[in-house]
Parts: structure tokens; C-alpha cells; sequence
């Protein structure tokens, strides 16, 4: 079964990486779709949000790493998945993923959303917080992989 993972990931934080390590678990192929948000400014760059994503995920054969633009449901058509994989942390991510779900639905019946609850140590993490924290140069090598860590020290630092 494939699975379609789609986010901005920027950054990438634990509790993205545990339901990527779950769903290559229970669904085998898992394709990690990155989007580019023309109208989101994102701190990195699609291309370096990629390679920290396959340097963080490198441990794991069953990953594909893509970037889209547009709807995520012809993004999902265009790599024949069988499920779309929406984390949540508390009950305030359901209703809005909830939309997105029934929203997908209407224009594609073949693809299913499925959602996964993140490990409570991670329910608190979102990328928000992640660069909020690291802005104000506080560590953030708790809540997303070394690489991203340093990434986002350089970025911060680079700023003043």
C-alpha cells in the first residue's frame, strides 16, 4: 500500500519523523510530498527542506521525497497512492484536517485520508513553535533532527 504525506515541513520536527517512521511501518511505501507554497515565505528553501527531510529519513528504504504545488489530491493522483496520511496533535488540528478530508473526497473517491495521533511527547511540536523557539536562540535539538537544528541556527543567526 502507498501512503501520500503531504506538508510544508518547514522544518521537519519529531513529530512529523514519528509518523513517518509509523506509516512505513504499517502502509510500506510512504511518499513524503513537500509543498511549495508560493505564497507562504518559508524560512528554507524547497530544495534544502528535501535534503533535510531524505538526510533525516535516510534510515528508512520505503520513502519517496517529492515537492508539489496545487491541490494535494492531484498530487496524490499523479504518484497513484492509495491513502492520504494527516497527523494530528489535539483535538484543534481534527476539524480543520477533518475539512481537508471531506474536501479531498469530493474531488477524488478513490483516495482515502487516513489520520494518525503523534506520540504525546510530540503533541506539543509544530514548526511554528520549532522557529519561534530557535528565533528567540533557544535549543531546539529536542524537537527536530540535528541537521534542521543547525539549519535553523544558521538561518536565525544570519538574520541579526
Amino acid at each position: 500500500m502507498k501512503v501520500l504525506y503531504p506538508g510544508s515541513f518547514d522544518p521537519l520536527t519529531f513529530g512529523h519523523l514519528d509518523l513517518i517512521h509509523r506509516a512505513s511501518q504499517v502502509f510500506g511505501d510512504v511518499i513524503i510530498a513537500v509543498l511549495e507554497n508560493p505564497y507562504k515565505n518559508s524560512t528554507f528553501s524547497i530544495k534544502r527542506r528535501i535534503e533535510q527531510i531524505k538526510d533525516s529519513t535516510r534510515d528508512l528504504s520505503s520513502i519517496n521525497v517529492v515537492s508539489y504545488n496545487g491541490l494535494t489530491i492531484d498530487c496524490a493522483r499523479k504518484y497513484k497512492v492509495d491513502l492520504i496520511l494527516r497527523g494530528l496533535r489535539a483535538l484543534s488540528d481534527f476539524e480543520y484536517e477533518l475539512q481537508i478530508a471531506h474536501t479531498n473526497s469530493t474531488l477524488e473517491k478513490s483516495i482515502e485520508t487516513i489520520f494518525l495521533a503523534t506520540e504525546a511527547k510530540n503533541s506539543f511540536l509544530s514548526s511554528s513553535v520549532v522557529k519561534e523557539v530557535a528565533m528567540f536562540g533557544g535549543k531546539v535539538d529536542h524537537m527536530v533532527p540535528v541537521v534542521i537544528a543547525e539549519d535553523l541556527k544558521k538561518y536565525y543567526n544570519n538574520k541579526e
